[in-house]
């Protein structure tokens, strides 16, 4: 929008549009209105949601693990991208890869990694839904890293339950 007001202005810098790069780009996302930011975050996350629940639909209409795999793990990369339009995409890749969860989050990548390829490639249904398990725990584990504390109460309640 803002390149249209500039040529119909005849204020036009197109080699600046060029030469400015995915940082440009980046930086141009960054100065979307907050209200904005909120209604792509709102709309990113119900469709990763929506997309999950059709995953748990193919599961209860016994059309196989294969296609739940593929519709729950594109719902969970939709629902974690969705944040990107809350903090931006920069801030989003240094959270995810801060130290307390770096783990986590490779992990919870290698994951959606893995069920995409038993999914697809290997068509291996059951290897697939053993990934997915492995998926909602590590997201689980990464979504506490953003609760002060909620990790070591965790440890704590296994640890009780297990003593």
């Amino acid at each position: 929008m803002d390149k249209l007001k500039r040529v119909l202005s005849g204020n036009d810098d197109s080699t600046n549009d060029e030469n400015r790069g995915i940082m440009g780009d980046i930086d141009e996302f960054a100065t979307l209105s907050w209200s904005t930011r909120i209604k792509m975050f709102c709309f990113c996350f119900v469709i990763g949601i929506v997309f999950s629940l059709m995953g748990s639909l193919v599961i209860i209409l016994h059309l196989g693990y294969t296609r739940f795999a593929i519709f729950y793990t594109l719902g969970n990369i939709i629902s974690m991208a969705s944040t990107c339009f809350l903090v931006g995409p920069v801030k989003q890749m240094k959270n995810m890869f801060a130290e307390k969860r770096i783990i986590a989050t490779i992990i919870v990548i290698i994951s959606f990694v893995c069920t995409l390829i038993a999914a697809i490639w290997l068509k291996k249904g059951l290897l697939a839904f053993v990934c997915i398990i492995i998926q909602s725990l590590a997201m689980t584990w990464y979504s506490l890293s953003y609760i002060p504390y909620a990790r070591a109460a965790v440890k704590n309640a296994v640890n009780t339950c297990i003593a």
